[in-house]
């Protein structure tokens, strides 16, 4: 069975993929996978880590950019729609898996030109232009939360919660553990796969504040590219030891250590911290379009999982005292560590490839080509 997945740009879209990618593979090690992305997203250093084919397309994005940049887009999706229609015709592709992002349009669109099925994941929940216009012409749309049904036929919609990568769904269920005085807690700071600099900037205002737990703390910071030695040198000045590195690749295993989560609000994040069951400070990236993370993080700050930071109220003293005062309660960090555990959703990977199969079948069927999937 040949499959192709459009997605890339951000962690958000790309990771989600990944972990619906590993479940096909662990189905049917005979599948094979095609990723279709952009020169411009992290889907190459990300893919060729993971071990994924991945062939590019021309497409840009047109959400909140500038007149300019949005003609640039228009202009250039029939070349998109073009490029995706011979990938799709070279591959012999049985099934287009969209995750959303300017990627995922062009390669729907081929697809349903070409009369092969094809399904959306729209994680957050706010749901994207891509997927809201593309959702008329797949077979399948599958939900993170139930909330963003009503922007969908409901006869096509399936509530999955958002597919993880197997090494995260390893992580055991949060047990009570005791802090004493004196014990070493670990801190993660991440603002995604791109870093995020207001974050790092509450970071580095924040480090001298931090002298009452400093010495308890274990630090791991992802900072992204460009803000990477700025950062390294305000921990030095700080005299805080820290991991700090510009891109994490074994974030499971990062993510099952920490006692406590500060980072933005994408729909990847919020499956990742509740599938480990971990307590979280949230910072929305307010430019998001539909400020689609503001809505992400309000889901899990009502189930008593994380806190809700807006970044106009991030300040480097105010983000020290609420990570001082949460680590000071571990009752309140058990709670909320318990909290975030019952919002996972362990399964949604499996449930995908499973309705995608049947996807598959009943378009086989339907056209007299019927086989054994």
């Amino acid at each position: 069975m040949n499959i192709v997945i459009a997605a890339g740009g951000t962690g958000g879209h790309l990771y989600p993929a990944i972990a619906v990618a590993r479940e096909f593979l662990r189905r049917d090690p005979s599948t094979r996978i095609l990723f279709v992305g952009t020169n411009r997203g992290i889907e190459r250093k990300v893919l060729a880590h993971e071990g994924f084919s991945l062939q590019c397309i021309s497409a840009h994005p047109l959400m909140g950019k500038r007149p300019i940049e949005m003609m640039k887009a228009v202009g250039t999706s029939p070349v998109s729609v073009w490029q995706s229609l011979a990938i799709l015709k070279k591959q012999g592709a049985d099934l287009v898996l969209g995750v959303g992002g300017y990627t995922s349009p062009a390669m729907l669109v081929a697809a349903f030109l070409r009369r092969i099925p094809g399904v959306i994941l729209e994680p957050n929940a706010f749901p994207g232009m891509a997927n809201k216009v593309v959702a008329p012409l797949v077979q399948r749309v599958f939900l993170a939360f139930e909330s963003t049904g009503q922007f969908f036929d409901r006869r096509k919609a399936r509530v999955v919660g958002t597919p993880v990568r197997q090494a995260f769904l390893d992580a055991p269920e949060p047990e009570p553990r005791r802090i004493e005085a004196g014990s070493t807690r670990h801190l993660l700071i991440f603002g995604g796969s791109q870093g995020a600099k207001a974050i790092n900037s509450a970071v580095i205002e924040a480090l001298p504040l931090l002298g009452v737990v400093k010495d308890e703390l274990a630090i791991t910071h992802q900072t992204g590219e460009a803000d990477h030695a700025r950062v390294v040198a305000a921990y030095e000045k700080a005299r805080i030891s820290a991991q700090v590195v510009p891109f994490l690749y074994d974030m499971p295993a990062v993510l099952r250590a920490a006692d406590l989560v500060v980072s933005r609000a994408g729909a990847m994040t919020i499956a990742e911290l509740t599938v480990c069951g971990k307590p979280a400070i949230l910072i929305p990236l307010p430019t998001a379009i539909y400020n689609h993370q503001l809505r992400n993080a309000e889901v899990m700050a009502q189930a008593g999982g994380a806190v809700l930071l807006p970044q106009a109220d991030l300040t480097g003293a105010g983000l020290a005292r609420i990570i001082t005062d949460i680590l000071g309660e571990p009752q309140r960090l058990q709670t909320m560590s318990r909290q975030s555990w019952t919002m996972r959703r362990s399964d949604a990977a499996t449930a995908i490839v499973r309705e995608c199969y049947d996807v598959i079948r009943r378009r086989h069927e339907s056209s007299g080509s019927a086989r054994v999937l």
